[in-house]
């Protein structure tokens, strides 16, 4: 079932499913909560599952000029309290994974495991917050050629054909969005956090989902910090890029539910 709620003069739209523990699934940049649908279907008979529209995305208003990762995160506390729901395991696509770190910083109690699914725990660089503002700068002028322009991107290059039916629907989803939406994201992204220390200090366990050929995340940013959780596991997929709940949905959810059915009490 779909709802909307109000959060700081807007609309938060979600889904919720099921009965049970606790899931929380958060999407990427230029998506949604769609993107969870098969996943929280199939685990809606054992848990409660929450899939958020994040500020700007889908049916969610776009909140403010920019949406930092703590006024997101926010957006989900708000959502679960609606929801009475006191603890999950959160799961984050990318930019839904700097999401999951603010709320983990934020509101620890909240939390009984972490999943970063194609993401990880550092600030942008220098080069990375300058690239995010030339990006606003193209999102200014035409945002909708370049929402088609990045979403093959996310792909590893040799699933690009393979899964263009998937592309095109996620392009169709994605040029919904407003340029407003898009550039208070970017530059929510290009003002976080570097959250590393807070990655080390979690009392939760934490599953990484690691794209070999991943373009936006690549593989040598994550692994050194696989080692900073005191308690971690990683999934390391070959032949996946960004997208690995399209790319290897078999082997992710299953990685998935194996790690939650160990964290979660049902």
């Amino acid at each position: 079932m779909e709802k909307h709620i109000k959060f700081r003069g807007g609309k938060l739209n979600y889904r919720i499913t099921g009965q049970g523990s606790g899931l929380v699934f958060l999407h990427g940049f230029l998506e949604d909560h769609t993107i969870w649908n098969d996943f929280a279907d199939r685990l809606s008979d054992r848990f409660t599952v929450i899939q958020v529209d994040l500020p700007g995305f889908g049916k969610s208003d776009v909140i403010d000029d920019i949406h930092t990762m703590t006024l997101m995160a926010s957006a989900v506390k708000h959502v679960m309290d609606e929801e009475e729901m006191d603890q999950c395991v959160m799961t984050g696509h990318s930019m839904g994974g700097y999401v999951s770190l603010a709320f983990a910083d934020l509101f620890p109690d909240k939390l009984k495991g972490l999943v970063l699914f194609h993401s990880h725990a550092a600030a942008d660089d220098e080069q990375g917050r300058k690239n995010r503002d030339r990006t606003i700068e193209i999102v200014k002028k035409d945002h909708k050629n370049f929402i088609i322009s990045f979403i093959p991107l996310l792909f590893a290059v040799e699933n690009v054909e393979r899964f263009s039916k998937e592309i095109k629907q996620l392009q169709k989803l994605a040029v919904k969005t407003s340029a407003e939406a898009v550039m208070a994201a970017l530059a929510g992204m290009r003002d976080r956090e570097d959250r590393r220390k807070l990655l080390e200090n979690l009392d939760v366990p934490v599953l990484f989902i690691i794209g070999k050929q991943d373009s936006r995340i690549p593989l040598d940013v994550v692994m050194p910090q696989v080692s900073l959780p005191k308690n971690c596991e990683a999934i390391i997929l070959d032949n996946v890029g960004h997208m690995g709940f399209i790319e290897a949905e078999g082997l992710t959810y299953a990685s998935l539910e194996h790690f939650i059915e160990r964290n979660l009490d049902y």
